[in-house]
């Protein structure tokens, strides 16, 4: 389980008090990170265990950009790629996912076409509302119909924040385990929610509740619903065989700071970026029973390992008809062991960073352009390094930036290419790089195409609801992708 646009973890506190008892009766990882800087090539990343240059999430527009799938986009989940759930399924698991999909939203790319028995959500983000003539309202599907459009039936408020879907993606998830507990049946469940997301939203309970603001009234309704969930898997007597893991696919979106977005503590800079605040993110490792409690893991871990570490507790073979960049962590969780690994911090089709041990060397620094920043769009607000939080691509191939992130997190002092450190740090991260770069196969790129006439204008349901919307003539054209 996790969802989008979280910030780290800080002290213990009344915010999220579910939360801080997961970790402290789990496994805690300082050091985990998503496979991208935005939302969609991450979740992407997660369901397949590979970068989103090897599965398709990504694009070649432009060097170095963001992409992901709004609704204009015709791409998707190549079927070439393999997903867990597909995997688990044919172990004998049930799979359903609630919440945002976020990997195509054209039929072909259904999420119960790629193993999962079951959904309630939205193929997209809760963007809106539109007026359902230039662009239609984001459809929410429970299985393979729709069931209403968000701001129509599924309403945010934006004035005030009110949504109940929060509680809506709750109940949904206690009924599928309740289901499945009774039946002894096993199951996955992908609880993909998106209240931290910009527009945040929480539902009347919560509001006005957190000192945060509307994000930690937000950020509190997730831990609440936590702990309802894991209450439940202890009251229906399944703990012990049941795996949780919580984490985010990136991390906090500054940009939207301070009312609509949340903090990366220390790391520099957010979403969008691959610094360490827009990729290192929270990850908690919960089994009573099987991983001991109030440990504390410092093993570079990624989103990625979820789909080897997942198919390996399942008894599931991992795939070896591809390259499968996640490593199984069962023996970190399970047994407290630690290996090294190497984290490549992608943005778009290029490779801008990669860490290996407590050194990280940027190859490229990118924060967003001049012209961006000038209208206000801002990824690191208040923190300016020269030279570091560059606004336009500069290339460090010959000699990388290098930041020991155990005694610089924020990134901010570079090691002197003149000393015994950087000739250290950097004999051993090259060769990984190079080993890298030449084993490298892109997979075929999905999000270089848009199409106005491919939104969700009349999506599977519409029918029955009376919501069926008249696309525009098809004229596709290549995706601007700004950042």
């Amino acid at each position: 389980m996790g969802w989008g646009d979280l910030g780290v973890f800080g002290e213990p506190s009344r915010e999220t008090p579910n939360l801080d008892k997961m970790a402290s009766e789990g496994m805690l990882f300082p050091n985990f990170y998503t496979a991208n800087p935005l939302c969609s090539p991450s979740r992407a990343a997660l369901l397949t265990g590979r970068l989103p240059i090897r599965n398709g999430f990504y694009t070649t527009n432009s060097h170095a950009r963001n992409a992901y799938t709004p609704q204009e986009i015709m791409g998707g989940i190549p079927d070439s790629e393999v997903l867990f759930p597909e995997l688990l399924k044919k172990a004998g698991y049930v799979n359903k996912i609630i919440g945002k999909w976020h990997l195509g939203h054209r039929p072909s790319y259904h999420p119960l076409r790629r193993g999962f028995d079951e959904w309630f959500g939205s193929p997209n983000c809760h963007f809106g509302p539109y007026d359902n003539k230039q662009r239609p309202n984001i459809p929410v599907y429970r299985d393979w119909d729709m069931v209403g459009r968000y701001y129509e039936d599924f309403n945010i408020d934006h004035k005030t924040g009110e949504s109940n879907l929060t509680q809506i993606y709750l109940q949904e998830a206690l009924e599928f385990i309740n289901r499945q507990a009774g039946d002894q049946q096993p199951f996955f469940l992908y609880w993909s929610i998106d209240a931290t997301h910009a527009p945040v939203y929480a539902s009347r309970p919560f509001l006005g509740t957190s000192r945060r603001g509307l994000y930690g009234d937000a950020v509190r309704e997730i831990d609440f619903s936590i702990g309802k969930i894991l209450g439940l898997l202890n009251q229906k007597d399944i703990i012990k065989d049941t795996f949780v893991f919580f984490t985010s696919d990136n991390g906090a979106a500054l940009i939207s700071a301070p009312m609509q977005g949340g903090s990366n503590g220390p790391f520099l800079c957010g979403k969008q970026t691959t610094f360490e605040g827009g990729m290192r993110v929270p990850g908690i490792a919960w089994w009573p029973g099987h991983v001991a409690p109030g440990q504390v893991s410092y093993q570079l871990g990624s989103i990625m390992d979820l789909f080897t570490t997942s198919l390996s507790l399942a008894g599931v073979e991992i795939p070896k008809d591809r390259a499968i960049d996640g490593i199984d962590l069962s023996p970190v969780i399970l047994e407290s062991e630690e290996t090294e690994r190497p984290i490549f911090y992608y943005r778009g089709n290029e490779l801008m960073a990669v860490r290996l041990g407590q050194h990280k060397a940027h190859y490229w620094t990118w924060s967003n352009s001049w012209e961006e920043l000038s209208q206000g769009i801002n990824f690191c607000p208040g923190q300016n390094i020269t030279g570091v939080t560059t606004h336009v691509q500069v290339e460090h191939s010959i000699n990388p930036l290098l930041f020991h992130l155990g005694r610089d997190p924020g990134e901010k002092y570079s090691i002197s290419v003149l000393s015994t450190e950087y000739e250290a740090a950097l004999s051993r991260i090259s060769p990984v790089v190079q080993q890298h770069r030449n084993s490298m196969v892109p997979g075929e790129p999905q999000l270089n195409v848009c199409d106005l006439a491919v939104m969700n204008w009349s999506p599977p349901g519409c029918e029955k609801l009376g919501k069926c919307l008249t696309p525009p003539q098809s004229n596709p054209w290549k995706c601007v992708w700004p950042h």
